[in-house]
């Protein structure tokens, strides 16, 4: 047996599905005044947005996913898994410190920065150098992991700075971020035996 457990692969697989759902329904709810390509998810919770109740709750669901994931993805480095359950509180603190609806928010974009920086260094602080280590906790997929997620924050920071498809750009990052659990854990259930030699 796995010392994986199958709820894991549950609690990562609806990670994305319910945080990528809730903006795609918020944003439907917001209606033409919200542009998805320059517009940032962070509008569609904000104070007296249409879909802030959905934005909101995708957020909580994000946040407890990963909080249960790294509960349960033993096979990973100690200082992945807590830094995946950092990230999850973040998610959870984004969710409860909404920005305006117009302007920015201190105490919002801190959380946030603080929330991307540890599901960014999560790939790479979970990885193993085991000969039996799953592959998605292999170094070299770790490494490609974090760097394709920094590269969209350098990608979404340009568009921000020439008011562009920030808005592109920061689903892209964060979609990286919250499907990438789901890989790892789905390499650890797919050989259980590596999966249990590792733990040990």
């Amino acid at each position: 047996m796995s010392n994986v457990p199958k709820w894991v692969f549950l609690s990562s697989g609806l990670a994305p599905l319910l945080f990528i759902g809730g903006w795609v329904v918020a944003a439907r709810m917001e209606g033409p005044p919200y542009n998805p390509v320059s517009q940032t998810i962070s509008v569609l919770a904000a104070y007296g947005a249409a879909g802030s109740w959905v934005m909101t709750g995708a957020l909580v669901s994000l946040g407890i996913c990963h909080l249960l994931t790294a509960w349960g993805l033993r096979p990973a480095a100690v200082a992945g898994r807590a830094a995946l359950a950092g990230g999850g509180v973040a998610a959870l603190l984004v969710a409860m410190i909404p920005a305006p609806l117009t302007g920015g928010s201190l105490r919002h974009s801190t959380v946030a920065v603080v929330g991307f920086t540890l599901l960014a260094a999560w790939p790479v602080l979970a990885a193993n150098r085991s000969g039996s280590a799953p592959w998605a906790l292999r170094r070299t997929p770790s490494i490609m992991a974090t760097a394709v997620i920094l590269a969209g924050a350098a990608w979404f920071l340009f568009e921000i700075e020439r008011q562009g498809a920030a808005g592109v750009a920061e689903r892209f990052v964060t979609g990286v971020q919250s499907f990438w659990p789901f890989v790892v854990v789905a390499s650890c259930l797919q050989d259980p035996r590596r999966s249990r030699d590792q733990s040990a």
